[in-house]
């Protein structure tokens, strides 16, 4: 013999005042996290053309876990379908944090926007790499960026 629950369907205000006494009385520990509310400036912060921008994205990238809070996407492909080393430049680094940046910036609704300045913060970083070199072999890694940043900023995702 199958019982029948009958306060729902006798009762439906008694049944859905229950659920909400029950729901107000649930543990914080329950509810969603909260995602702190500075995370567009730290997103921002972290991918600009200078320096200390990758510097500080680099820092937090090898501690994600002090920033699990915030929700941050650190997949990434690296450099897509090009060469991560292309003729032995390490532009796999440059690739991450601009992976990060149209991720993050996307999942904001932010990208729009942001998309030009990515792209020059990951030419800036492909520079950076080639600044370790001198002469032809400078000439070669800058070539090869400019390259790269075309690449990104004429078919990147828009």
């Amino acid at each position: 013999m199958r019982r029948r629950r009958l306060v729902p369907v006798l009762f439906p205000a008694l049944a859905t005042a229950a659920a909400t006494a029950v729901l107000a009385l649930a543990p914080a520990a329950w509810a969603a996290p909260q995602v702190p509310a500075d995370k567009p400036q730290v997103l921002s912060r972290w991918t600009q053309t200078s320096a200390a921008s990758h510097q500080a994205w680099a820092e937090a990238r090898a501690h994600r876990a002090a920033w699990a809070a915030y929700g941050f996407d650190w997949s990434t492909d690296q450099c897509t379908s090009s060469p991560d080393n292309p003729f032995g430049f390490p532009f796999a680094d440059a690739c991450a944090r601009h992976d990060f940046g149209y991720r993050n910036h996307r999942a904001a609704g932010l990208f729009p926007a942001a998309k030009a300045r990515l792209d020059l913060a990951f030419h800036a970083d492909l520079k950076r790499v080639c600044a370790q070199y001198s002469g032809p072999r400078r000439n070669s890694c800058d070539g090869t960026a400019w390259t790269y940043y075309q690449a990104v900023r004429l078919l990147g995702i828009s």
